[in-house]
């Protein structure tokens, strides 16, 4: 296992200056003292206004305001309420906007966690300002992402923006943070591990090819990113800040791949129906992490079962002939949402991602020729789903969907229709492909239940 400190400096700084966004990333122990001389470099008009809710003010906001104060700038606040808690969309996001539109003269500061720092991003976007994000839990990996994950119109996408031009990441903070929240950073970090089999699948299929330094630099390094899940359930700081740097690197994977490929697949697209939903379990929003660690499972269980599969036996020709046309496959689209809006915009993207019947002949071969390979790969770089699933339990991150407060049935709608969410190709796709999708859910949806039980 590397030290925290040594990743840091191995892989943040030198992505720090690659970056065409972020001029800089301070991640150490009293960060947020260097709050007023980092701002001070961007803040042309000695004016700033901190944004957070009350928790993210809580945890660094009178520090963060002594600092800019002492390094000469004026400072207002925005603090939204804790509760209920903000949600990720646009419609939130609306009070940060106005405001900043309001006074151009205004620099915008986030104070906050994964929600505050996406509202923050978008709304400096949106008004033509750069910001800086103080970063208070590891629990997300969006903050040196280039997109805003929100929710609009009630579909959740990534809006193109802006990363922070700096980041600071106070190492008492985050290990103050509630270990909840670390643990659902600890489950977006796993849910890595499914996302690049995703996109191994699709290189594979020819859906879209492997980006050999967006892979790596998340990939190399999760499995030690991962290591000792004790520590966040405990809130030792070494293992936050562990954590918190794996989290980082994964955001710069994604502004220099140009998008959310190298951290999101399957396992998010089935958390973000729960997102979309505004899902709650006992009088709290399902935070992101926590939908992001059973969709991760799920998806592993899906991989655990393709594995076993030997798709170099596949009946090309009786797959093709018993595969939908595209006005079947809108159909069940149709079906599997009551949300007419919703429909409306899946269907735009399983149009997108469908093929004719030549490029299905194509990908087939593809997969036919190329499984035994690819299997060994698969088996190398993912985690079964029992082993994931005992480190996030020792990571006191949720492992059922129990957990979040949804039952078998709504399990079963969600893995169902989450595949039509994006036109990004995931393993559910390759199974819709290969004609293994229904047994592939027979086999799999009964293992989940069966793994919810033992967890309650």
């Amino acid at each position: 296992m590397t030290s925290w400190r040594d990743d840091y400096e191995r892989l943040i700084k030198p992505a720090v200056a690659s970056s065409d966004v972020t001029d800089a990333v301070l991640i150490d122990h009293g960060a947020v003292a260097a709050t007023g001389e980092i701002t001070a470099r961007y803040a042309q008009g000695r004016r700033a206004l901190v944004m957070a809710d009350e928790a993210g003010f809580g945890a660094a906001g009178p520090a963060a305001l002594a600092s800019l104060a002492a390094a000469g700038i004026a400072v207002e606040t925005l603090i939204l309420q804790a509760d209920p808690l903000p949600v990720a969309s646009v419609e939130e996001a609306e009070p940060f906007r106005a405001a900043l539109a309001a006074d151009p003269s205004l620099f915008p500061v986030s104070v906050g966690s994964g929600v505050i720092n996406d509202l923050v991003k978008y709304a400096a976007f949106e008004t033509g300002r750069r910001y800086v994000s103080i970063a208070t839990a590891a629990s997300m990996d969006g903050y040196t992402s280039a997109g805003a994950p929100l929710v609009r119109q009630g579909f959740k996408v990534t809006i193109p923006t802006r990363a922070p031009i700096a980041l600071i990441a106070d190492l008492d903070v985050l290990a103050a943070a509630p270990v909840e929240m670390t643990g659902w950073g600890y489950a977006d970090l796993a849910g890595k591990s499914p996302a690049g089999g995703d996109w191994i699948l699709a290189d594979l299929a020819g859906a879209e090819p492997l980006s050999d330094s967006a892979f790596a630099l998340v990939q190399d390094h999760l499995k030690d990113w991962l290591a000792g899940p004790e520590g966040i359930a405990s809130g030792d700081a070494d293992s936050a800040a562990r954590l918190f740097v794996g989290l980082t690197a994964v955001g710069f994977a994604m502004e220099f791949h140009g998008s959310s490929r190298p951290a999101s697949g399957a396992d998010h697209q089935i958390a973000h129906l729960w997102e979309m939903e505004g899902r709650a379990y006992q009088g709290r929003k399902v935070s992101h992490g926590a939908a992001v660690a059973v969709g991760c499972l799920t998806t592993l269980a899906l991989f655990d079962w393709l594995l076993e599969q030997d798709l170099s036996r596949l009946d090309r020709n009786t797959v093709l002939n018993a595969a939908p046309g595209l006005n079947a496959r809108l159909a069940v689209v149709d079906a599997a949402f009551s949300d007419p809006e919703i429909a409306a915009r899946a269907r735009v993207e399983v149009a997108e991602k469908h093929v004719d019947r030549a490029e299905h002949a194509e990908r087939l071969d593809r997969i036919i020729e190329g499984w035994p390979r690819t299997r060994a790969r698969l088996r190398r770089h993912l985690y079964r789903y029992e082993d994931m699933a005992d480190m996030l339990r020792r990571a006191a991150a949720p492992i059922s969907a129990g957990d979040i407060g949804v039952d078998d049935a709504h399990l079963v709608r969600t893995v169902w229709a989450a595949p039509f969410l994006r036109r990004r190709y995931t393993i559910c796709d390759l199974l819709h492909e290969t004609g293994l999708w229904h047994r592939a859910l027979t086999a799999v949806l009964p293992r989940l239940s069966s793994i919810r039980g033992a967890a309650e």
